[in-house]
């Protein structure tokens, strides 16, 4: 077995042992699940012992016939882009997982929801070849149904079946558009590779329909409006844990999809790469001036990363070095960001039951430490300096600028909506006096300050020290925008 396979597998195997346990051991379920993701963890973070960033070409390649007469293969695989995807799907994991830990709520089956979810996501980011991208896409769809379904909210069953319809009816135009390309080969092999030469002997009207439904595919999961509208009642009603793999992993699922999607089919990418930097400005806009008309926390956080993975579209769709770096960058720093934010409301709402920002003042002297991960995560989303979300968006500006010139400043509008609504929740949250009701209120503490800290370290390490992470899929996006004028 490879040492990617031993990464893919090793969830399903937790899951399998936790099957097996009567459903009354829950501490016993509990542990194992967090030992299993951390042992996940820690053989995804030794990839970088033995990855060579230099090189843009796919390393750790394990490859195996899988149906040798559709041509596809078991290829798994590591380039500069999936790694880092790979790194953040499982932190955020473990840290859903850590604060999944007091779930009393029928625990053996959320947390075999939980590691069958990341497996999913892994091989979603470790397949090399597009019908075992595919069906790991598809897999992800049902831990999370569950997950929603079983232990969200009030509306949980109505949130739960808009994700699924969402995405699955975005599969469909891109299962469509990949059946397209694999028929006009002669080859008749799914790899990305044999896709990927397959697409580039299209005529081009055709392979702009096909991008246009990769498009629609993986826009539906980024989202870009308008097709986000499963979003926001995806998070309100998720288990907190949960919305943290939602927005922080699977996201980013749409973005990188969409990344591979233009590495096989530059030329429908360069045609339509105005469209693409329209649905950016817009969803940048939009997004934030959804979330700052919002009073519920969780609201605000899900309509907020429409606008920040507006960054990411408007990256893209510059098509050169620095935009996709920002692209890049920007999916990372809003896994932290986003991740951190949700963990954090989910933990005061355990605590009051309530996400209306007008319940609360004056937290800052009842829970000091929650005030300060809290602060930090928000000026992070707004890009302040010296977090991770400057960098991030600072290359996406650069590279837009480079190819639409002084249209970008409608990024700026963007930019300060983010900063309104975000310095609004600071000063209703942390000023005024300190409310009868919330004086009792217990502060971060245990595996809890942990957790939010682990998320605080990357935001702050990233934003002063971005290199290395820069440098990890520099080669990767050098020869990705190569194939651009």
């Amino acid at each position: 077995m490879g040492f990617l396979s031993l990464i893919l597998i090793t969830p399903v195997i937790g899951a399998l042992i936790i099957a097996f346990m009567p459903p009354h051991k829950s501490l016993l379920i509990r542990r194992t699940t967090v030992g299993v993701s951390a042992l996940v963890l820690i053989l995804s973070f030794s990839l970088l012992l033995v990855f060579d960033a230099s090189s843009p070409e796919f390393q750790l390649v394990e490859l195996k016939p899988w149906n040798p007469e559709l041509g596809s293969h078991y290829a798994l695989a590591m380039d500069g882009l999936a790694l880092p995807m790979v790194l953040l799907a499982t932190l955020l994991s473990f840290i859903a997982i850590l604060a999944s830990y007091n779930m009393t709520d029928r625990p053996k089956g959320y947390n075999i929801a939980m590691l069958v979810l990341e497996c999913g996501v892994l091989g979603v980011f470790m397949a090399e070849d597009w019908a075992l991208f595919y069906v790991f896409w598809e897999l992800t769809l049902i831990p999370m149904f569950f997950l929603i379904d079983q232990w969200g909210g009030k509306r949980r069953q109505m949130a739960s079946l808009n994700f699924v319809l969402y995405t699955m009816g975005g599969s469909v135009f891109m299962l469509v558009s990949l059946l397209i390309i694999y028929t006009s080969s002669s080859e008749h092999s799914t790899t990305i590779a044999a896709m990927t030469q397959a697409a580039s002997q299209m005529p081009l009207d055709k392979q702009i329909l096909v991008f246009l439904g990769l498009l629609i595919g993986f826009g539906v999961k980024v989202p870009i409006f308008p097709l986000h509208g499963w979003l926001p009642l995806a998070h309100v009603e998720a288990p907190s844990p949960v919305s943290i793999l939602l927005s922080g992993i699977l996201l980013k699922m749409g973005a990188y999809g969409l990344i591979r999607a233009i590495g096989m089919l530059p030329d429908a990418a360069l045609a339509l790469q105005p469209l693409l930097a329209g649905l950016a400005l817009f969803s940048i806009v939009y997004g934030g001036l959804l979330a700052w008309r919002q009073s519920d926390l969780k609201a605000m956080i899900a309509y907020s990363s429409i606008s920040h993975m507006g960054i990411v579209i408007l990256g893209i769709s510059a098509l050169n070095e620095a935009g996709f770096l920002g692209a890049t960058m920007q999916m990372i720093a809003h896994g932290l960001v986003a991740g951190s934010l949700f963990l954090l409301i989910g933990l005061l709402y355990d605590r009051t039951h309530s996400r209306e920002v007008a319940d609360y003042s004056s937290l800052v002297q009842v829970m000091p430490k929650f005030a300060l991960f809290t602060t930090l995560a928000l000026l992070a989303s707004i890009g302040l300096p010296g977090l991770v979300g400057f960098p991030a968006e600072l290359h996406a500006l650069i590279g837009s600028f480079e190819r639409w010139g002084w249209w970008v400043l409608l990024v700026s509008l963007g930019v300060v909506i983010s900063a309104a609504y975000a310095m609004r929740t600071i000063v209703r949250l942390f000023t005024g006096p300190v409310r009868p009701e919330m004086r009792a209120l217990k502060d971060l503490h245990g595996t809890e300050l942990a957790s939010a800290g682990v998320l605080a370290f990357g935001i702050i390490a990233l934003g002063l020290m971005p290199a290395s992470a820069l440098e990890l899929f520099g080669a990767y996006v050098i020869s990705l925008s190569a194939g651009f004028p």
